[in-house]
């Protein structure tokens, strides 16, 4: 990491990272979130920000494979690891079931929660366990949504952990 003095006397860190599997070297102001590099800078506008609080999980991201607030996350912090965003994860198939489900059940409506949604269902279906809907519930509330009252989330995060439960893993 190598740092540098911008015009406007902000603070520039050099960083290299890996965006959804493409290697990415760039310059970065210190202070600027991982959420903002990723959609101003990158143009991966799935990731969205709310609060900026950490949360309403809107602005949910991968970083070495767990689920991080990117607007807690500085884009200094993802020097020398892997960043997934919600096109990542869904280009590469990882999301395929629960994105189904969401459909199916009319889970995503307005659309803005729903990559946090989905990366966060993602990360507990994961863990490959059975849980109840208030376990469900529970994992899932750093999410917040304002259109579906969640039951429609719940339902398709627990369909998808019931099936792979029950038959040992993802649909085709």
């Amino acid at each position: 990491m190598t740092y540098s003095v911008s015009a406007e006397t902000q603070f520039e860190v050099e960083i290299e990272t890996h965006i959804n599997g493409e290697k990415v070297r760039r310059a970065v102001k210190a202070r600027q979130h991982l959420a903002d590099f990723v959609r101003e800078e990158m143009g991966l506008t799935g990731t969205h920000t709310g609060c900026e609080h950490g949360v309403c999980g809107s602005c949910s991201i991968l970083l070495d494979g767990a689920v991080v607030r990117g607007c807690l996350v500085l884009a200094p912090q993802a020097d020398g690891k892997e960043v997934e965003t919600i096109e990542g994860a869904s280009e590469r198939g990882a999301l395929r079931e629960l994105q189904h489900e969401f459909i199916q059940r009319n889970a995503a409506q307005c659309g803005f929660c729903t990559s946090g949604m989905l990366l966060t269902g993602n990360e507990l279906l994961n863990q490959q366990q059975r849980l109840s809907r208030q376990e469900i519930r529970e994992f899932m509330s750093g999410n917040f949504c304002r259109c579906t009252g969640y039951e429609a989330i719940i339902d398709a995060v627990e369909a998808v952990m019931n099936h792979r439960l029950t038959t040992g893993g993802e649909q085709s």
